[in-house]
């Protein structure tokens, strides 16, 4: 009668074909790992430090920047150079020479100040330094005098052949807004408007702070 086989020995029975012919009949390093699927080759190296220290050798000469051969910005645009990259750079990041007209337009005042390219302010009036008082202040007319005045200006203090570029600045969305533009593209504007050549909104938005004042109920 034979003998029970144990689980054991059934279990290295079913696991002995899968393991290579090179691995059972190898030395006894090699048959330390007879269940590992590592290739016998790779598992009986082990890293040595002159390996490593080429390793890292190697890496650092790809990343040291030699004149000629390697262009930190050759990676980023494709046949660019570096002088490109930076006149690229230049012409998008780097603000041009021009003076600003900056025309804030609110519900009850309408206020124009011309700047020089440094910000310095040249001119700076409302239209309350041209007569108008409380609620004429807010109107389209007083809006349109005080455009009209504001360009008179300019060329009476020999502003103009200093401007060679000029930029709109608008805020908010009072009456006065209109009543400019209308003023610039009108008689008014012939001197000032071949001088513009942007046009800007500066509008603040409101996003989050303290909560609004409820609003003014009439009747």
């Amino acid at each position: 009668m034979a003998k029970p086989r144990s689980s054991a020995l059934r279990l290295f029975r079913t696991l002995q074909p899968s393991v290579c012919a090179s691995c059972r009949a190898g030395p006894p390093a090699q048959r330390l790992r007879q269940f590992s699927s590592t290739v016998p080759g790779f598992a009986a190296q082990t890293p040595s430090e002159n390996a490593f220290d080429s390793l890292m050798g190697n890496v650092g000469a790809n990343f040291q920047r030699r004149p000629g051969t390697f262009d930190s910005h050759s990676s980023l645009i494709p046949g660019q150079s570096q002088e490109d990259y930076r006149n690229l750079a230049k012409q998008e990041w780097e603000e041009e020479e021009r003076h600003h007209l900056h025309v804030y337009s609110t519900k009850h005042n309408t206020h124009i100040t011309l700047t020089n390219p440094k910000r310095d302010a040249l001119i700076s009036v409302s239209c309350g330094n041209i007569g108008f008082r409380k609620a004429g202040r807010s109107t389209y007319d007083a809006a349109y005098q005080l455009a009209a005045f504001v360009f008179s200006r300019i060329q009476d203090k020999g502003l103009l052949p200093q401007i060679n570029k000029l930029e709109i600045v608008y805020r908010n969305f009072g009456q006065g807004r209109e009543a400019v533009t209308k003023a610039l593209l009108g008689n008014e504007g012939r001197r000032i408007r071949p001088l513009v050549d942007r046009l800007s909104d500066s509008t603040r938005l409101k996003f989050g702070g303290v909560r609004s004042k409820k609003p003014r109920r009439l009747g």
